[in-house]
């Protein structure tokens, strides 16, 4: 591709760059334009071996190669939006299955045909998920559904017991016609165990029914389906070995809230589909997700010295930087390379929303540390019932402050990126979806890292698991009636370490577990504890 180098003081160069750096797909109605990204021809040239091989790599990944080594899986969420991709005819027909079992169950509660135990219609769900299995719902939910519009969402995407506390008592009586449902692929997750758990209590303390208004989404023949089959739950939905949490918004995870809000889950589907063919173009220059990819690879040496912060100029899409975190982070942020260098490779994302930002920390980005790239996100269509007062457009000063935020940035030699969308719905998220999907897996790729797996995460799953065992020893050690100091428990155990035995005996302690401590809080040395 031949285009003028990056000049932000040259304004004739810098729109011949917009010119020819700007992508457009007309039926989704679709820009990407990355012309203020200081990417410069020679940069698309040293980089087009290294895309040679990363469209192969995903060409391999979407015909069934083991892309998660570690697990020996598959790596398939382009199958749930094109089933006839997936390797063989079994797999394609389960996802088509799946869709319709989605579509009739959603559209049938959402109706009344399907009432909860009391005989009433359901009002309300109680999603209980962590991960990809909360993020990918909530945008769901914040991005697509309009006010009045299908059953009201509430989450358990966290183990806080405030958090629990303020979604039940928010609920109510209403948690009598909750559908309740549960999201672990494993059926093992400690979280979603717990969530689920609690729910469960409080609804059969009110005199309900849970097999009756309780739902399963999870992999076949796991812990949570082997449950839920034998007590006869409402319902059961399969998620698919080889999708992995963190994209999973176009299987069950994110289908079924859709539904349930009376969103058109096809238009969604079909909106990934048609970004995942345009991003499968075997050609940097015409392809938006590898046009992405090259820009955040350049930005930060190959090496992600550069923050990627996320303004979308638009409330439905205020959680869609929480939506990235987890995509881009867990899947980039990976010590190992492929051939088992240390790389600590990584891509850190952040963001809020337009205007909100300017007002917040815009500031640091036109006149602070220069270690990031904006991505600007902006919609056109405005609303058609909020009209103009005062001959003033809402969407009008909207417009205006991206623009200018964008040319400010410019100014002070700052980078950024812009997708803007003719307009707004379940067909566009999908795609917006489904182009960043594409580019985390590219740039994988330019890097030489694994995007499918996650290690860091199963680490830290093993040391809470260990913390937990840790403290049902001491709280068993105390059997005895003995006091003692944290280093006699320490001692005694033979585990663990000093400073996490005072972290759970303070713990215990707050939450008036039956135990007592003598001495300073603040001098932990001096402190005695013995069950009261």
């Amino acid at each position: 591709m031949s285009f003028p180098d990056f000049s932000a003081s040259d304004a004739q160069v810098q729109w011949q760059r917009f010119c020819n750096l700007l992508w457009f797909h007309n039926d989704l109605g679709i820009w990407l334009d990355i012309s203020r990204m200081h990417i410069n021809a020679a940069d698309f040239e040293q980089l087009s071996p290294r895309f040679d091989q990363a469209f192969k790599a995903m060409q391999a990944l979407e015909q069934g190669a083991i892309a998660n080594a570690d697990e020996k899986r598959m790596v398939g969420h382009y199958w749930l939006r094109q089933p006839q991709l997936a390797p063989d005819q079994e797999v394609s027909d389960h996802i088509a299955k799946e869709i319709d079992l989605i579509e009739t169950f959603g559209s049938n509660v959402v109706n009344g045909l399907i009432k909860a135990p009391n005989g009433k219609q359901f009002t309300d769900v109680l999603w209980i998920g962590i991960g990809g299995s909360g993020l990918g719902p909530l945008l769901i939910i914040r991005a697509l559904q309009n006010a009045e519009q299908g059953l009201r969402f509430h989450f358990f995407d966290n183990v806080d017991p405030d958090g629990m506390s303020r979604v039940l008592g928010n609920l109510g009586d209403a948690l009598s016609t909750t559908l309740v449902v549960t999201v672990s692929k494993s059926g093992a997750t400690p979280e979603p165990h717990l969530g689920m758990e609690q729910a469960r209590q409080r609804l059969e303390e009110m005199g309900g029914r849970w097999a009756g208004q309780a739902v399963a989404v999870t992999m076949l023949n796991s812990q949570l389906d082997q449950l839920a089959q034998k007590e006869s739950w409402l319902k059961r939905f399969d998620m698919f070995d080889w999708v992995g949490g963190r994209t999973s918004i176009t299987s069950a995870v994110g289908l079924l809230p859709a539904v349930l809000i009376g969103c058109d889950i096809r238009d969604f589907l079909a909106g990934a589909a048609q970004m995942d063919e345009a991003t499968r173009v075997s050609d940097l220059n015409s392809n938006p997700a590898a046009l992405m990819a090259a820009a955040w690879f350049v930005a930060g040496d190959g090496l992600g010295r550069r923050d990627m912060v996320v303004l979308p100029y638009r409330d439905r899409l205020e959680v869609f930087s929480r939506y990235l975190q987890q995509l881009v982070m867990e899947s980039l942020g990976k010590r190992l390379d492929r051939d088992g260098n240390v790389v600590h490779q990584g891509l850190a994302v952040y963001g809020n929303k337009g205007s909100t930002d300017q007002h917040a920390y815009v500031q640091q980005l036109r006149d602070g540390v220069d270690n990031f790239f904006a991505t600007f996100i902006e919609v056109l269509d405005d609303a058609e019932d909020i009209p103009a007062i005062n001959n003033e457009h809402p969407g009008d000063f909207l417009d205006g402050f991206l623009q200018g935020t964008r040319s400010a940035l410019s100014q002070g030699g700052r980078q950024s990126l812009s997708i803007s969308m003719r307009r707004f719905d379940p067909r566009r998220l999908g795609a917006l979806v489904a182009l960043f999907e594409r580019a985390v897996g590219l740039y994988g790729e330019l890097v030489n890292i694994n995007a499918y797996h996650q290690p860091g995460v199963e680490s830290g799953k093993k040391a809470a698991a260990a913390i937990l065992n840790l403290q049902s020893r001491v709280e068993d050690l105390f059997a005895d009636g003995v006091d003692r100091s944290v280093l006699e428990i320490h001692q005694a155990i033979g585990d663990g370490s000093e400073e996490a035995i005072f972290w759970i005996m303070r713990h215990l302690i707050v939450n008036n577990r039956g135990y007592v401590a003598e001495g300073d809080w603040g001098i932990p040395t001096s402190l005695r504890f013995s069950k009261g």
